[in-house]
């Protein structure tokens, strides 16, 4: 039969290093899960196929910021609110078909505000993320529906229907540029609310404001959409259109709240930025240092005794504190010394009518007899000159050992 030997020398499954790389590793991906976590709406690429400022499709705007950085002009893609200072600004709303008209209507913006009309119907292809592929164009209710109901009242759009070059210019100016754009079913918007600021070869309006609001309203999509701007004449035509309607200098704002890309407060960002970053650094500090503690840590846990204690020890205990609190230590040394004289004169069987010093004379007697080293009276008059705890102990022990002499313990 053949025998198997095992190593005295063997070891466990994991060595004590394996098992503190996989804790620190641990570690390490929960805290960047949770970091991530509470940025994860920031880190979105965006690039969805959508119509905003990400989506580098066909519909989609991210060619004209680019664009814009090129050229020199500012640009900030906004996910929150906007501030105070931001009244010098030109921000340029891109909804898509179903954005509530609230959403428009509940933005604060003191400076001018642009409203992109959205264009066409598209679907994502399966095989390219970020890709789409448009199937038509949006009708006039859908287009318009982003917008407050009071601005769509005697509003309406129309088409021309297929590719054909179309020139800009301002109303009642000259052109933008001196190139037409080719545009699929090129889109005007008609009403009595509408003043026009862009308008076609035809007088049709490509970009309106409104008599009232003010807000810019810009029919077809593809005169600023990633479609558009696929050519040199359509690059040169939405520079021109921007910088007709704001000042030199002025920075574009393009949001993105609409579209879901907004910067929002929770407790995981409150933590990892001022002013409350300091109290969690302190808070991991103090992790780190239990997990040290309790890491080298020797021995057990120490078990933690009754607040209160029980029976004869923890009474003379809390007598000898209040004595000690007191400041009454010194006087404790001739009360003991006639304690330690009534237990010997017990014990040696002394006299009972002796008192005083009649008692204190017979004892220094029977120790000359059993060889004390000192007599009562000097150890008496030893503890009425103790003033200090360690004059104390000292009294106390030769009492102790005058004791043992005097009844002979130590035999």
């Amino acid at each position: 039969m053949a025998h198997v030997s095992l190593s005295k020398g063997g070891s466990g499954a994991f060595t004590p290093l394996t098992m503190i790389l996989v804790l620190v590793i641990g570690v390490a991906a929960l805290a960047g899960l949770g970091i991530l976590s509470a940025y994860a709406p920031e880190l979105k690429s965006g690039d969805d196929g959508g119509t905003h400022a990400l989506s580098r499709s066909s519909v989609g705007y991210a060619a004209l910021p680019r664009l814009l950085r090129a050229t020199g002009t500012p640009v900030v893609l906004n996910r929150g609110s906007l501030g105070n200072g931001s009244s010098d600004s030109f921000l340029i709303l891109t909804p898509s078909v179903g954005t509530p008209p609230v959403l428009i209507e509940d933005m604060r913006h003191e400076g001018s505000v642009m409203v992109v009309l959205p264009k066409w119907n598209y679907t994502p292809l399966p095989d390219h993320r970020g890709w789409v592929s448009t199937v038509g164009v949006v009708s006039a209710d859908q287009a318009l529906s982003v917008l407050p109901q009071e601005m769509r009242y005697g509003t309406t759009l129309s088409d021309l229907p297929g590719r054909q070059p179309v020139s800009l210019r301002r109303a009642a100016d000259a052109l933008l540029t001196d190139q037409a754009v080719v545009i699929d079913t090129h889109r005007r918007i008609v009403g009595s609310q509408w003043m026009p600021v862009i308008v076609d070869a035809d007088g049709g309006t490509v970009l309106a404001t409104h008599r009232e609001t003010g807000l810019y309203v810009l029919a077809d999509a593809d005169v600023l959409n990633t479609q558009g701007l696929k050519s040199l004449a359509g690059a040169r035509t939405a520079l021109a259109l921007l910088d007709a309607l704001r000042p030199h200098g002025t920075p574009v704002v393009f949001d993105l709240t609409l579209h879901g890309f907004q910067r929002t407060r929770n407790l995981g960002r409150l933590l990892l930025e001022p002013p409350f970053v300091g109290m969690t650094v302190v808070l991991v500090a103090l992790i780190l240092f239990a997990g040290w503690q309790a890491t080298v840590r020797y021995g057990p846990a120490r078990q933690n005794g009754r607040v209160v204690a029980l029976g004869k020890r923890a009474l003379a205990d809390n007598t000898a504190a209040l004595v000690r609190m007191a400041g009454r230590e010194h006087h404790m040394g001739p009360p003991y010394a006639l304690l330690v004289r009534a237990a010997v004169a017990r014990a040696i069987g002394a006299p009972r009518d002796l008192a005083g010093d009649d008692l204190d004379a017979f004892l220094d007697r029977v120790g000359v007899i059993a060889g004390a080293t000192r007599p009562y009276t000097a150890l008496a008059e030893s503890a009425r000159a103790a003033r200090t705890p360690g004059d104390l102990i000292r009294v106390a022990r030769d009492l102790h050992r005058w004791t043992q002499e005097m009844t002979r313990a130590r035999q």
